[in-house]
C-alpha cells in the first residue's frame, strides 16, 4: 500500500446496528470497507426502555479487533442520549433510550418556566419530546442524577472508555438543546433558569480535535499497536452524513434516509425566526461553522415496525410489489408523534388513515406504498419549507444513508419534489467520519474538498423527476387539513 495511503476506524452506531468500517484514504483515493457489524437491541426493563451500552461497547472492541491496524479511531452515533458517571468514572445504569416514556409530559413542565418561543429563540432546536434537556428535567428528582459528577453523551462515553478521556463533541452538544447556535457555546443562562447543571458536561470539543489515544488494556483486547489515537468527528451520526453530502456548491437540499429521515439544507448561521419554530425546523450545528437547518421525519422506523410485525419479509420483493399498488391512495403524516413508539405499526398506519377518513390499507403491499409514499410527501414538505424559512433555494436534492438502498423511495422523492434526486453514499455517515479523520491528519482539504473527494470515488445514482407535482401538492393539502 502507498505510504500516503491511511486506514481510519469509523465507529458508526445506529438506533438499530452499529458497524465498524475502515476507510482508506490517499489524496485521490477513498475506500470503505466493513469490518463488523452487530445488533443494538434495546431492552425494557422494569424501569424502562435502556440501551444495551455494554454490548455496544463489545462490538465496538471486537470490531477494532476485526478492522487491523488503523491510524484514528472516530466515534460517531445517534444524539440526545447519555450516560452519567459518579466520583469514581463508573457508569450509574444503562443509558435511558430516547422512546422511554419518561419525557411525557416533561416539555410541557419546561414551557412553564421558559416558554416554546423563547426556548427557540435560544437555542434554535425543533420540539422533540426527548430532546436531552427534557430529559434532564425528568430525571431532576433521580437517585443517578444526585449522585452523577459527569454527564456523557453517547459516543463520548465509548470514546472515554476507549481513551481515559472526557470531552463533549460539538454537533452532538448542539442537540441537547443547551448550545446557542450563534456562539456555538453553551447557554447558561437557559441551563440556569432551567435548573440544569452545565458543570456535569465535559469540555467541549470540535470535530477534528485529539481525543486521547487508545488505553494500554484496549490495545492488548484489539491486538492493536499504539500509540493509536481516538479522532474527534461529528460525533452525532447526522453531521457526519452531512459533511458526506456529494455536493457541488451550496444550491442544494439533503435527506439522510434511515430509521429517521433529516431533511433540509446546510447553512452558515440560524434561522431563528417564529416561523421557523412554529414549522418545527432545528438548527444543529455541523463541520466548519455550518448549520444544519433540518426537519426530523419519522423515517423508514415505520417500514421497519412493519416488517418486524410482518415477520421481516424479503425486503425487494415486498418494495416490488408496493411499486405496484396505487399511488397515493393514502397517505399518513410521516412526522407524526404517534408513530414514535414500537409495537403495532402497521395497525397504527390503518388507524391514522381510518381516522382521516382515507381508504384503509391492508395488505403489506399496501401499507409499504402508504409509508413510502408518505415519506416522499414529508420529504417534499421539508424541502419546501426549509428554502421558503430560509430564503435558499436549491436545484438538486442529495438522497444519502441507507435509503439509497430503496429505489422506489429515491424515486418516489424525486417526484414529489420535482427536483433530480443524487442517492448515495449509503455509508454517508461512516465516510463523513473517515473523511474528518483524515483531514485532522492532512489528507484532504476542507469542507468542499471532502465532497470533491466523495463525487470522484463514490457510486452515486441519479434520479430525475416524473410527472406533475400536482398529485403530490394535493395529497400534501390532504394532510394539512387533517
Amino acid at each position: 500500500m502507498s505510504t500516503d495511503v491511511k486506514s481510519y476506524a469509523a465507529v458508526d452506531l445506529g438506533a438499530s446496528s452499529g458497524r465498524v468500517m475502515v476507510g482508506r484514504v490517499g489524496p485521490d483515493s477513498l475506500e470503505l470497507m466493513e469490518a463488523h457489524r452487530f445488533p443494538n437491541r434495546p431492552v425494557r426493563v422494569p424501569e424502562g426502555l435502556r440501551w444495551d451500552i455494554l454490548a455496544l461497547y463489545g462490538g465496538v472492541l471486537d470490531g477494532l479487533r476485526a478492522a487491523g491496524q488503523v491510524d484514528s479511531v472516530g466515534i460517531d452515533s445517534w444524539a440526545v442520549d447519555y450516560g452519567l458517571l459518579d466520583a469514581d468514572g463508573t457508569l450509574l445504569g444503562n443509558p435511558v433510550h430516547y422512546r422511554d416514556s419518561r419525557t411525557d409530559g416533561v416539555a410541557e413542565k419546561v414551557w412553564a418556566s421558559v416558554p416554546a418561543e423563547q426556548l427557540y429563540a435560544a437555542t434554535g432546536l425543533q420540539y422533540a419530546p426527548f430532546n436531552t434537556l427534557y430529559q434532564l428535567v425528568a430525571a431532576r428528582e433521580s437517585a443517578q442524577l444526585a449522585h452523577a459528577e459527569r454527564l456523557l453523551l453517547i459516543p463520548d462515553l465509548l470514546s472515554c472508555w476507549l481513551t481515559g478521556e472526557q470531552g463533549t463533541e460539538l454537533t452532538n452538544a448542539s442537540t441537547t438543546q443547551l448550545i446557542d447556535p450563534r456562539t456555538r457555546e453553551w447557554s447558561y443562562d437557559l441551563a440556569s433558569r432551567l435548573g440544569v447543571d452545565l458543570g456535569l458536561f465535559a469540555p467541549l470539543r470540535r470535530p477534528g480535535d485529539p481525543a486521547g489515544v487508545l488505553r494500554p488494556e484496549v490495545l492488548e483486547e484489539t491486538g492493536l499497536r499504539g500509540p493509536v489515537p481516538v479522532t474527534t468527528v461529528g460525533s452525532h451520526d447526522t453531521a457526519s452524513a452531512v459533511a458526506a453530502v456529494p455536493a457541488d456548491g451550496e444550491r442544494f437540499a439533503y435527506i439522510c434516509t434511515g430509521t429517521w429521515s433529516l431533511a433540509g439544507l446546510e447553512l452558515g448561521a440560524p434561522v431563528l425566526t417564529e416561523e421557523s419554530r412554529a414549522a418545527n425546523f432545528t438548527n444543529e450545528l455541523g463541520l466548519d461553522g455550518t448549520v444544519r437547518y433540518l426537519r426530523n421525519i419519522m423515517g423508514l422506523w415505520l417500514l421497519q415496525e412493519c416488517m418486524r410485525a410482518w415477520g421481516e419479509p424479503e425486503l425487494g420483493e415486498l418494495l416490488l410489489k408496493a411499486a405496484e399498488a396505487p399511488a397515493l391512495r393514502s397517505v399518513v403524516d410521516a412526522g407524526d408523534a404517534a408513530f414514535l413508539a414500537p409495537g403495532r405499526m402497521p395497525e397504527r398506519i390503518a388507524e391514522a388513515c381510518r381516522a382521516s377518513g382515507q381508504p384503509v390499507p391492508v395488505s403489506p403491499a399496501e401499507i409499504t406504498r402508504c409509508i413510502l409514499d408518505s415519506l416522499a410527501l414529508a420529504h417534499r414538505r421539508a424541502v419546501e419549507d426549509a428554502q421558503r424559512l430560509a430564503d435558499h433555494p436549491v436545484d438538486v436534492v442529495h438522497v444519502v444513508g441507507g435509503g439509497t438502498r430503496n429505489a422506489l423511495l429515491c424515486q418516489l422523492t424525486a417526484d414529489a419534489c420535482g427536483l433530480p434526486v443524487v442517492a448515495g453514499p449509503a455509508e454517508a455517515a461512516a465516510l463523513g467520519n473517515v473523511l474528518v479523520q483524515a483531514r485532522a491528519h492532512g489528507l484532504v482539504g476542507d469542507l468542499a474538498g471532502m465532497r470533491h473527494l466523495l463525487v470522484r470515488t463514490q457510486p452515486l445514482t441519479r434520479y430525475e423527476p416524473r410527472g406533475e407535482t400536482a398529485p403530490w401538492r394535493a395529497a400534501q393539502a390532504r394532510i394539512v387539513s387533517e
